[in-house]
C-alpha cells in the first residue's frame, strides 16, 4: 500500500501554510486521497493521477515536489529527499500501471479496438518502463523509506504542528466533524480496540489472501463484459461487488481474529457482520446471473428474428422486420454518438499532455543552462586557485587561510547543487520518458477508436443502404399492395429522404452517415423531381461512403502517405499511377496547377487585358453565357443561387475565354468545364488557364466548333471500341436499335460533369488533365462494363433507354470502376485512337460534303421550278 504522511501547501488568499496530511493511493480510481490523520474515515480531497504530471525543483527546497493536474497544481513536501524521490517514483509507476491496464473503451468493444490493448499487462508495462534504470540518464529505483511511508507509518503519531488549529481544514468543516465523531465513538466498536481504519495487522498477516481476492475480482470483471452492452447498469453493480469484496477483505483469517476477541459478544458481532457481507455478495452474484440470462435471451431473440425474416412470405411480416431493422439502426447510431464523445475527451487529454511535455522540455533546457553556467563558475574558480597555488610568494601576499576556507566551502556547496540537479534531471528524464510513452499509448487508443468509428459508420451506411433498397423494391410493388400499406411505404420513403442537418449541428454531432454537401459543395443527394432517382442517389451516396470508410486504413491512408512524401512534382510512371488512383483533396489544387502550368505558359497580365476588353466591348456570345450561368451545376451550393460568389467569377472566365479564342468564342458545355476548374483551383485566372488547357491542348481541334465535327467523330470511334471491348453488349444494343451516342455525346463534351457523382468525377478529371481524352474513352467503356449484366437483362428498347438515363447512379464503388478503366480494358494504345479518329473524320467529312451537294442540288432545283 502506498500511503504516508506528507505536508500539503494550503493557500488561503495571501496566506500560505504547510498542513500535515495522510495520503493514501486508491488503485481502483488512480486517485491520491488525503486525510487529516490516518484514522479518519472521510477524505478531505483527492488528486486524480491518471492525467497528472510530476515535477520537482531543487530551488524550492528539500523534499518539495509538485503534482500538476489539468485543473490545479498541488505542492507537497516529504520529510526527506529520499522520501520525496520514493513518492515520485511510486506515483509514476502507479500512473503507468493504471493507464495500461484500465481500458478506456466501453465493455464489449469489438475485437478491432481491443487488439492494440491485448497482451498488455501492468507488470510487463512497468518492466518495459524501468528497463532503462541502469542508464545513468534515468533515476534508479529508490529504496523504500519504511519510517516515512507504508502501513507502519500509520501507527506512528501524526507530525506535530505549531498550533492545534493549524492542521484543521477550514474548507471541509463537515468532513472534519464526521471524522472527529467517528474517531471518538465508532472506531473502537467497528474495528476493535487495537485497530485503526486501515486494519494494518490484517494486511500484514494475510498478504496472500489479498492477492487472491484481487485476482478473483479481475475474473469477476471479465465474466460480465459480454452483458454490459445489453444492460447499462452492469458497471455500477460491478463496482458495488468490488466494494463488497473490499469490505469482506477486512475479515480474512476469521479464526485467528475471533480467537483474539476478548468476549463472546464481539465474536458474535463479527460473525454477524460476515454473514451480512456474504449475503450481499450472493445477491450481487444472483443479479449477475440474471443479467447473463438476459444477454442469452437477447441473442436467442435475434436468432428467431433472423429465422422469421427468412421464412416470412407476406408483406406485412416484412414491414414489421423493416421496423425492427430501423430500431437496430437507432441503437448503432447511439453507440456511434458515445464513441464520438469519448474521442473528443481523448483529444482534450492529448492536448493537455502535449502542453505539459512542452513545459517539461523548457524546464529541462533551463536547468541544463543553469548547470552549464555553474560548471563554468567552478572551472573559473579552479583555474584561479591553480594560478594562486602556482606562485607561493603571491599566495602568501594575497590569499589568506580564511579565504581558502571560504572557497572550499563554496566549492562543496556547488558540488551539492550539482548532485541535486543531477538527481532532478534524472527524475525529469524518467517523467518525460513515461509521459511520452503514455502519450503514444493514448494516440494508439485514439487510432483504434477512429478505426472502430469508421467500421461502425460503414456498417451503419450499409444497413441504411439495404433499408432504402428494400423501400425501393416495395415502391415498385406499391400497385399490388393494400392502400394502408402503400401509404406506409410512401411515408417511410419520404422520411428516409429528409435531411435534418441544422438540428444535428446544434446538438454538436452528426447522426447522419453522410452529409448534405461534400468538400466541393456538391449535393450528396441531388434534388431530383423523380422520387425513385432520389432514392437511387441516396443509396449510391451511402454505398460510396461505406466503401470509402472501409478502405480508409487499407487504401486511402497509404495513398495519402505516398502523396505526402512527394516533394517537387516531376513526370514519372509512379506519379501517373498515383494520379490514376485519385488525388487527395488536400493535394488536388497543387497538382492541377502544376499540370496546367506544364502545358500552358501564362502570359503576364493576359487575363486582365481580356477582362478589360470584355468590359469595354460586348462579345456576341455574352447573351448565351448569361442564359447558361443559372443552369450551371445546379446541384452545387456555390452555383445554385444567382447571388453565389462563384457566379461572377464564372462569367468573367467565360467572357475572357471567348475573347482569347475567337474561333470558338463560346460553346454550351464550356460553362461546366470552367465551373469544375473554379471549384478546385478557386482562383479565377487559374481556372481560365485550366479551361484553355482542356480546349486547346487536351481536346482535338474543332471539338467545340459550330459543327462539333470532332465530337461526332469521337462517338463513332467509341462505338468501334464498344464493339471490340464489349461485343455482347454492343450486339444487344444493335438488336434493340439503341443509339448509345444519345447518352454518351454529353459525356465526351463536358468530361462527365453532371453525369457522375463528384467523388468519382474528380478522380476521372485527375487522370483526364494529366493524360488527355484517352481517359474519357476508358471511363466511358468502364461505365458500360460496370453495368453490363444489368443492361443485358433488359429486353425492351424503351426500358433500356430509361435505364441508360440514370444508370451512372448505380455505380457504387469508385475503386472498382477505376480498376476496370485502367486494368481490365488494356491494351488501349493512343496510336490506335488517333488512327480511328483520322479514318472516321475522313468518312464524316465525305458524308457532310455529300450532304452539302445534295442540299445545293435541291436548292437549285427549287429555284428552277419557281414559286
Amino acid at each position: 500500500k502506498l500511503c504516508g504522511y506528507l505536508n500539503k501547501l494550503g493557500v488561503k488568499g495571501p496566506i500560505k501554510t504547510w498542513k500535515s496530511r495522510w495520503f493514501f493511493y486508491d488503485e481502483n480510481k488512480c486517485h491520491l486521497l488525503y486525510y487529516r490523520t490516518a484514522q479518519d474515515i472521510n477524505p478531505l480531497g483527492s488528486i486524480e493521477l491518471s492525467s497528472a504530471s510530476f515535477d520537482c525543483k531543487m530551488e524550492n527546497g528539500e523534499g518539495i515536489f509538485e503534482i500538476r493536474t489539468p485543473s490545479r497544481v498541488f505542492t507537497l513536501k516529504a520529510i526527506s529527499k529520499q522520501a520525496m524521490m520514493y513518492w515520485l517514483q511510486q506515483l509514476q509507476m502507479r500512473r503507468w500501471e493504471f493507464c495500461n491496464t484500465k481500458s478506456r473503451f466501453p465493455v464489449g468493444s469489438s475485437q478491432l479496438v481491443n487488439e492494440p490493448l491485448a497482451g498488455r499487462t501492468s507488470r510487463c508495462g512497468i518492466c518495459q518502463l524501468f528497463c532503462v534504470v541502469d542508464n545513468e540518464d534515468f533515476l534508479p529505483l529508490v529504496k523504500t523509506p519504511t519510517e516515512a511511508v507504508g502501513l507502519k507509518a500509520a501507527s506512528l503519531p501524526a507530525p506535530q504542528t505549531s498550533t492545534a488549529l493549524q492542521n484543521i481544514s477550514l474548507k471541509h468543516p463537515w468532513t472534519e466533524i464526521q471524522n472527529t465523531v467517528y474517531n471518538i465513538c465508532g472506531s473502537r466498536q467497528l474495528w476493535g480496540n487495537s485497530e485503526n481504519v486501515f486494519s494494518f495487522d490484517e494486511f500484514q498477516e494475510h498478504p496472500a489472501s489479498l492477492d487472491e481476492e484481487q485476482d478473483a475480482e479481475v475474473e469477476a470483471g471479465c465474466a460480465v463484459k459480454e452483458g454490459t452492452l445489453e444492460d447499462g447498469r452492469m458497471e455500477p453493480r460491478l463496482n458495488w461487488i468490488r466494494k463488497a469484496r473490499w469490505r469482506n477483505s477486512g475479515f480474512r483469517g476469521s479464526h485467528e481474529e475471533l480467537s483474539r476477541e476478548r468476549n463472546p459478544m464481539d465474536k458474535v458481532s463479527v460473525l454477524q457482520q460476515q454473514i451480512l457481507t456474504l449475503t450481499e455478495e450472493v445477491k450481487s452474484q444472483k443479479e449477475l446471473v440474471k443479467l447473463l440470462h438476459k444477454a442469452l435471451e437477447a441473442a436467442q431473440q435475434e436468432k428467431r428474428v433472423s429465422s422469421m425474416y427468412l421464412t416470412a412470405t407476406e408483406d406485412k411480416d416484412r414491414l414489421e422486420l423493416v421496423r425492427h431493422k430501423v430500431r437496430q439502426i437507432a441503437d448503432l447510431t447511439s453507440r456511434l454518438e458515445a464513441l464520438e464523445q469519448e474521442k473528443k475527451e481523448l483529444e482534450q487529454i492529448l492536448t493537455l499532455r502535449d502542453s505539459h511535455i512542452q513545459e517539461l522540455k523548457e524546464h529541462v533546457q533551463l536547468l541544463m543552462e543553469k548547470n552549464h553556467a555553474k560548471q563554468e563558475v567552478i572551472m573559473a574558480l579552479t583555474e584561479q586557485m591553480a594560478r594562486e597555488f602556482s606562485d607561493p610568494l603571491q599566495e602568501d601576499n594575497t590569499v589568506t587561510a580564511e579565504t581558502l576556507y571560504k572557497q572550499q566551502e563554496e566549492i562543496e556547496h556547488l558540488k551539492d547543487d550539482i548532485d541535486a540537479y543531477k538527481t532532478q534531471n534524472q527524475f525529469l528524464n524518467s517523467e518525460i520518458h513515461q509521459v511520452t510513452r503514455l502519450w503514444t499509448s493514448v494516440a494508439e487508443n485514439e487510432k483504434a477508436l477512429l478505426m472502430k468509428c469508421a467500421c461502425l459508420q460503414a456498417r451503419n451506411c450499409q444497413m441504411e443502404s439495404k433499408y432504402l433498397t428494400v423501400l425501393r423494391k416495395l415502391q415498385e410493388a406499391v400497385p399490388g399492395l393494400p392502400s394502408s400499406h402503400a401509404e406506409l411505404v410512401k411515408n417511410l420513403i419520404q422520411e428516409s429522404l429528409q435531411w435534418d442537418v441544422k438540428e444535428e449541428e446544434e446538438e454538436g454531432f452528426n447522426l447522419n452517415p453522410v452529409s448534405e454537401y461534400d468538400e466541393y459543395g456538391f449535393m450528396t443527394v441531388p434534388d431530383y423531381e423523380i422520387e425513385d432517382w432520389k432514392l437511387l442517389a441516396k443509396i449510391q451516396a451511402l454505398e460510396i461512403k461505406s466503401n470509402k470508410l472501409r478502405s480508409q486504413e487499407i487504401v486511402e491512408k497509404p495513398l495519402c502517405d505516398r502523396w505526402n512524401s512527394i516533394g517537387e512534382l516531376n513526370p514519372s510512371a509512379e506519379l501517373k499511377s498515383l494520379i490514376r488512383s485519385g488525388i487527395p483533396v488536400e493535394h488536388r489544387q497543387r497538382v492541377w496547377r502544376w499540370i496546367v502550368s506544364r502545358h500552358c505558359s501564362r502570359l503576364p497580365d493576359h487575363y486582365q487585358r481580356l477582362l478589360q476588353q470584355s468590359r469595354s466591348t460586348e462579345h456576341p456570345a455574352c447573351r448565351q453565357i448569361e442564359l447558361d450561368l443559372p443552369r450551371t451545376l445546379t446541384n452545387n451550393k456555390h452555383f445554385s443561387s444567382p447571388t453565389s460568389q462563384l457566379i461572377p467569377k464564372l462569367r468573367r472566365v467565360l467572357l475572357a475565354f471567348s475573347w482569347h479564342n475567337p474561333a470558338i468564342g463560346y460553346c454550351q458545355g464550356l460553362n461546366r468545364l470552367a465551373a469544375v476548374a473554379l471549384l478546385v483551383l478557386e482562383d479565377e485566372e487559374s481556372a481560365f488557364w485550366c479551361l484553355v488547357h482542356i480546349v486547346e491542348n487536351l481536346m482535338p481541334a474543332d471539338y467545340y466548333s459550330d459543327t462539333l465535327i470532332t465530337s461526332q467523330v469521337d462517338q463513332r470511334v467509341f462505338k468501334d471500341f464498344l464493339s471490340e471491348k464489349l461485343p455482347r453488349l454492343m450486339a444487344h444494343f444493335e438488336q434493340y436499335q439503341i443509339d448509345v451516342s444519345l447518352i454518351t455525346f454529353n459525356w465526351f463534351l463536358v468530361a462527365f460533369v453532371d453525369s457522375l457523382v463528384s467523388d468519382i468525377l474528380l478522380r476521372v478529371w485527375d487522370a483526364f488533365l494529366y493524360e488527355g481524352t484517352k481517359v474519357i474513352f476508358r471511363y466511358a467503356l468502364a461505365i458500360f462494363k460496370y453495368n453490363e449484366e444489368e443492361i443485358l437483362r433488359i429486353h425492351d428498347s424503351v426500358e433500356i433507354y430509361q435505364y441508360l438515363r440514370f444508370f451512372t447512379r448505380m455505380i457504387m464503388d469508385g475503386r472498382k470502376l477505376m480498376n476496370i478503366a485502367f486494368n481490365d480494358l488494356n491494351p488501349f494504345p493512343m496510336k490506335l485512337l488517333r488512327n480511328r479518329r483520322s479514318m472516321h473524320r475522313e468518312e464524316l467529312e465525305a458524308e457532310l460534303c455529300e450532304l452539302e451537294q445534295i442540299k445545293a442540288a435541291y436548292v437549285k432545283e427549287r429555284a428552277e421550278q419557281g414559286p
